[in-house]
C-alpha cells in the first residue's frame, strides 16, 4: 500500500526539480556542460531549502521581542522582578503588537494620563514614545 504522504512528496519533489530543468538542455549539452547545469541547479534548490529553513526557524524565534527581552531581563537580574513599565519607539511597539496578532496572545492596550499609548506584555507596560527614534527602547523602570 502506498502512503499518502509518500505520493504528494514525490509528486512535489519531481514537479519542482523537473521545473528548474530547462527543456532539451540535457539532449543538446554535451557530458561536462550537462555535469556543471546539474550542478547549478544542485546549487539553487540547496539555497530554496536553506532560505526556506532560516524562515521557518525565525518564526520559531520571536525576533520582533528580542531587544525588549534583553532590556528586561537585565533588570530582572538587578532587582529579582519584571519592571513596569519600559519605554520604546513606535517601530518596537509595534513589532510588539504585530507579534500579539501573529501568535493570537490577548492584547491589552490602553493609554497614560498624559495620552502615550501602552501596551502589556507579559508583566511590563510598554510605553510608545513615538517622539523618540523608531527603534529606541528606553530603560526600565518601576512605577515608584
Amino acid at each position: 500500500m502506498v502512503h499518502r504522504r509518500a505520493v504528494i512528496t514525490g509528486t512535489v519533489l519531481g514537479g519542482a526539480l523537473s521545473a528548474l530543468a530547462a527543456p532539451g538542455a540535457v539532449e543538446a549539452a554535451g557530458g561536462q556542460a550537462d555535469c556543471r547545469n546539474s550542478d547549478r541547479l544542485i546549487e539553487e534548490v540547496a539555497r530554496a531549502v536553506q532560505a526556506v529553513r532560516d524562515q521557518l526557524a525565525r518564526e520559531q524565534s520571536f525576533w520582533e521581542l528580542e531587544a525588549v527581552r534583553q532590556q528586561t531581563r537585565t533588570f530582572l537580574r538587578a532587582n529579582g522582578k519584571f519592571p513596569d513599565f519600559l519605554e520604546v519607539g513606535s517601530d518596537v511597539w509595534q513589532r510588539v503588537y504585530d507579534w500579539h496578532v501573529r501568535f493570537q496572545q490577548p492584547l491589552s492596550l490602553g493609554r497614560t494620563p498624559d495620552g502615550r499609548y501602552t501596551i502589556l506584555l507579559l508583566a511590563t507596560t510598554l510605553v510608545m514614545r513615538p517622539d523618540m527614534d523608531p527603534g529606541f527602547i528606553g530603560l526600565p523602570y518601576d512605577n515608584r
